[in-house]
């Protein structure tokens, strides 16, 4: 009973806040990356296609993963300068995507005139894109200096979404496939790498704060305001919030201080799948989906298995924590519960068949390649 107590824990605001932003990532991921995907089949633009993954690539995810995890186990404070400037390149990128096309609907919304100004990378830049990149450009610049949990969401939460729109699965065979491995290499790390690395790998990795490159180069030029520019950062690569989230705000805290949820248990297995099956629903309805309209035929819709199937294991990974006061493999509760529902319903339906193997690239065929 003592031990059904802890589990109040979980009503508590930052962890009711860490699961309730997952659930809505997870999900925003998939419907951009729905969005993405019947934008560049009206563009029939092949230099924005996205990567579908094939078997062998699926494969080496969980290999390069163990073997980055390893890298940064034993270097990280040698690369983590340069693994922090990487980070704000690719979140400068990230983010820009993300907000496109909000700033096509206002420029659309209220008739603003957009002339093209230049060109970069063989494409015209306008106005409100040069506005648009030089407010990601002062985001990044900003968590860079200040190292605020608020401004680290907002980039990993930008890196989850372009990562889902542009890195997909074609069918649940690949998906299966991922998710074992994926299953496997999360447990391992987490459970077992101690026993031959000394130390919980996935844990120290997890928790680690990387050197600041901007704190570096004040100081060695002895520039004013250092004392404001953090030394230490959490890299967007996790979502976190403070455990006391309704009390003041944690500067230079502790891994401690925070809880945390790594983009992978966002990216690898629900929002990938979560994009599969919303493009399937779509090819199957051959409508155009709308958030309205995936309410209103919720009952036809695979999404509305996987989304909940998250929710569940997500809860379930948390209370298992608290329970065992240990960290736990997320995946290991992600994966029955999101790749489980998809198979069994549709093998009730009797679409089990056509999910698995998906639908056949056509090289010639841009629509098709870009299909999830």
């Amino acid at each position: 009973m003592e031990s059904l107590w802890k589990l109040l824990y979980l009503l508590e605001p930052a962890p009711v806040t860490l699961m309730l932003t997952a659930v809505a990532v997870t999900f925003g991921s998939a419907f951009r990356a729905l969005n993405y995907g019947k934008e560049m089949e009206r563009n029939r633009d092949l230099s924005e296609a996205s990567i579908t993954l094939d078997s062998s690539q699926a494969l080496m995810i969980p290999v390069m993963s163990s073997c980055s995890l390893l890298l940064m186990f034993y270097l990280f404070s040698s690369v983590s300068q340069l693994l922090t400037a990487f980070t704000a390149v690719a979140s400068v990128s990230s983010l820009y995507f993300c907000a496109s096309p909000y700033a096509a609907y206002l420029k659309s919304y209220f008739g603003l005139s957009d002339p093209f100004v230049s060109r970069c990378c063989s494409k015209p830049f306008s106005r409100i894109q040069g506005l648009l990149l030089t407010a990601c450009i002062v985001t990044v610049v900003a968590w860079l200096v200040s190292g605020h949990w608020i401004l680290n969401n907002l980039l990993g939460i930008s890196i989850c979404i372009a990562f889902v729109s542009h890195v997909r699965l074609p069918n649940i065979k690949i998906c299966a496939m991922l998710l074992v491995c994926l299953f496997v290499y999360d447990i391992f790390w987490v459970f077992f790498s101690e026993r031959f690395f000394g130390a919980n790998v996935m844990v120290s990795v997890a928790t680690q704060q990387a050197s600041n490159p901007v704190h570096t180069v004040a100081n060695s030029l002895s520039l004013p305001g250092l004392q404001l520019i953090t030394k230490k950062l959490e890299l967007p690569v996790k979502i976190i919030f403070p455990r006391n989230l309704l009390g003041s705000t944690f500067y230079g805290g502790t891994a401690s201080d925070f809880m945390m949820l790594g983009l992978g248990d966002m990216v690898a297995i629900p929002a990938m799948l979560l994009a599969l099956v919303l493009c399937f629903d779509h090819r199957k309805s051959r409508d155009t989906v709308s958030l309205l309209e995936l309410h209103s035929s919720k009952g036809h819709k695979y999404i509305w298995y996987a989304l909940p199937g998250y929710a569940i294991g997500l809860i379930t990974a948390l209370a298992a924590g608290v329970l065992t006061q240990s960290p736990q493999p997320a995946l290991l509760y992600l994966v029955p519960s999101t790749l489980g529902p998809v198979v069994l319903i549709s093998w009730i339906r009797r679409e089990l068949d056509e999910l698995w193997e998906g639908t056949v690239s056509n090289p010639t065929d841009k629509a098709r390649q870009i299909e999830a």
